[in-house]
């Protein structure tokens, strides 16, 4: 090994160690029971009902529909976000020289048509603004997406009602009753919304009112927003203490929501939804305190945000709106190869199944890496969001999303690290076990280069797991699959070939089988109908038990 990755390694490492440090005595195994006939409680699988993408354009080309068809078919997607359905791309609005709108559904029909084909409803973005209603053009990507107020609402109001008949026409009132509609995406960032935030409320207003217009079960909401931000408040009080304090146990609040809330009550406003963005972000504590520094989130950032919000939603005036997080990710960085390794099919699922029951979706960003918000996309693997690559080649996430979706919907038992489900209607039992290494409190930190993704794999102790099964058939089969390092990672396997810019076929396919190279094993149940499966997890791997 090279003396430079091992300094990385190190590095990495003790910046890894928790503050004091784990004692080295500290029993860190996963110890998970279950009885296959025990009732158990229901398990939604919220992490899998939507999923995000670029932008619409992007979704009428063969390898998005092939990468969607797959995320359906092997992550149970119901559901896909994106940008842009109303950008000039997609030949929607246009002005005739007397200033009268003209509409062409064409593309979005043959988007929509082929989504639902495969299985997959669209939630709809509404949004960006098409130029000819645009009050400012050009604010946001390479492809000029017009993140503004419209320059006259009421051909926007038309714009939007245009369209939700359409849809209703073409696929049938009860289909579009499926759908969701968020009112335009991420309006707190400039470039994404021009306007201030009181012209989104009031653009949210005659958004929501003319779908309900159309038809008051359709589903509206938003606002959209990200991210969020630290407790201020908590942050001065600490530090007026004048004790010491851990920086990354201040909590964070979610942007505009209580807001957002409050004026729509204000209004008699309908809000079936409520929207926003949690990705844990690093942050700063200035120069002159103890704790001053750059941190990363806690590993638990995401379980904390969903409960924060969760408990916000239940004290407002709509406790019953659908809580739907339309964008998250290891890091909203477009080129952090976190992205592409190991340690982020981890934090996916730590994040998930520790959030069991708290919000109605947590929506990745994204499928795919047919994605086109930057250009410097030349290298198979660039630490882009896509849990499967322009080539087809499936990440680590993508193999945990999977493992997920082979998931029951009753869960029998659940515990740091593991959890243990029986489907209903097959009375198959499956559990899965991560091992994020119990060391490491903060978030799984954006990676610049391959050589620190990779090095970063191999920091972190290993966890022993011990999974017992009872009330089984005996002798009944079980498959033990197990994704680490060295088993299902497709970037070690592309750094070893030499890192190709341009992948040959025969490179593509191999990388591909790679990709689902998982190690596979066959246990059985005893004579009593007892299983007891006993691993050392690896650093960051994961490990899928089912029954066959």
């Amino acid at each position: 090994m090279p003396a430079s990755v091992k300094s990385l390694l190190l590095a990495l490492l003790l910046f890894s160690l928790p503050l004091p440090a784990l004692a080295q005595s500290a029993d860190t195994s996963i110890q998970i029971s279950a009885d296959a006939h025990a009732a158990g409680q229901p398990l939604v699988h919220f992490w899998s009902k939507v999923v995000g993408a670029g932008r619409a354009n992007e979704g009428l080309r063969s390898t998005w529909q092939e990468e969607l068809a797959t995320a359906h078919q092997d992550a149970g997607f119901q559901y896909v976000r994106f940008h842009g359905l109303f950008h000039d791309d997609m030949m929607v609005y246009r002005e005739d020289e007397h200033g009268k709108p003209v509409y062409n559904f064409q593309y979005i029909d043959d988007l929509f048509d082929r989504m639902l084909d495969k299985g997959v409803r669209p939630f709809v973005e509404l949004g960006f603004m098409p130029s000819e209603l645009a009050t400012k053009k050009n604010t946001t990507m390479w492809w000029q997406g017009n993140g503004c107020p419209p320059n006259d609402p009421e051909k926007w109001a038309e714009l939007v009602r245009v369209s939700v008949e359409h849809w209703e026409q073409r696929y049938g009132v009860d289909e579009v009753r499926h759908w969701y509609f968020e009112v335009w995406n991420e309006p707190n960032l400039n470039g994404f919304w021009t306007g201030t935030q009181q012209q989104y409320y009031d653009f949210y207003k005659i958004t929501a009112l003319t779908i309900k217009k159309i038809d008051p079960q359709l589903k509206v909401g938003g606002p959209a927003t990200s991210n969020y931000l630290l407790d201020e408040e908590v942050l001065k009080s600490d530090q007026a203490s004048g004790k010491p304090f851990d920086p990354i146990t201040i909590p964070w609040k979610p942007i505009w929501i209580e807001s957002f809330l409050a004026w729509c009550k204000q209004n008699n406003l309908p809000v079936d939804f409520v929207s926003t963005h949690p990705y844990p972000s690093w942050f700063d504590i200035p120069a002159g305190t103890p704790q001053a520094g750059h941190y990363y989130r806690a590993a638990t950032a995401i379980h904390d945000d969903l409960a924060t919000l969760r408990k916000i939603i239940d004290a407002s005036p709509y406790p019953h709106a659908e809580i739907h997080l339309t964008e998250w990710n290891s890091s909203w960085e477009i080129f952090d190869y976190t992205h592409d390794a190991l340690s982020a099919a981890t934090f996916i699922a730590k994040s998930n199944l520790e959030s069991i029951g708290l919000v109605d979706s947590l929506s990745y960003w994204t499928f795919t890496d047919v994605f086109e918000e930057n250009r410097k996309t030349e290298l198979p693997f660039h630490g882009c969001f896509g849990m499967i690559n322009y080539q087809q080649i499936q990440k680590p996430v993508f193999q945990a999303y999977r493992m997920m979706n082979q998931l029951g919907d009753r869960m029998l038992a659940h515990t740091s690290g593991a959890i243990v489900s029986r489907d209903s209607a097959t009375g198959a039992v499956a559990a899965m076990a991560y091992n994020y290494p119990p060391e490491r409190r903060d978030t799984v930190p954006v990676l610049r280069t391959v050589e620190e993704a990779n090095a970063f794999d191999q920091t972190g102790s290993a966890r022993k797991l011990n999974l017992t099964l009872t009330g089984l058939k005996p002798g009944a089969d079980f498959v033990v699959e197990t994704l680490d390092r060295t088993h299902g990672n497709p970037l070690l396997a592309w750094d070893q070939m030499g890192r190709p810019d341009a992948l040959s076929r025969a490179q593509t396919a191999a990388l591909r089988a790679f990709a689902l190279g998982t190690k596979k094993e066959i246990v059985r149940a005893d004579a009593s109908g007892t299983l007891h499966v006993e691993r050392s997890l690896s650093p960051w791997s994961l490990v899928l038990v089912t029954q066959n």
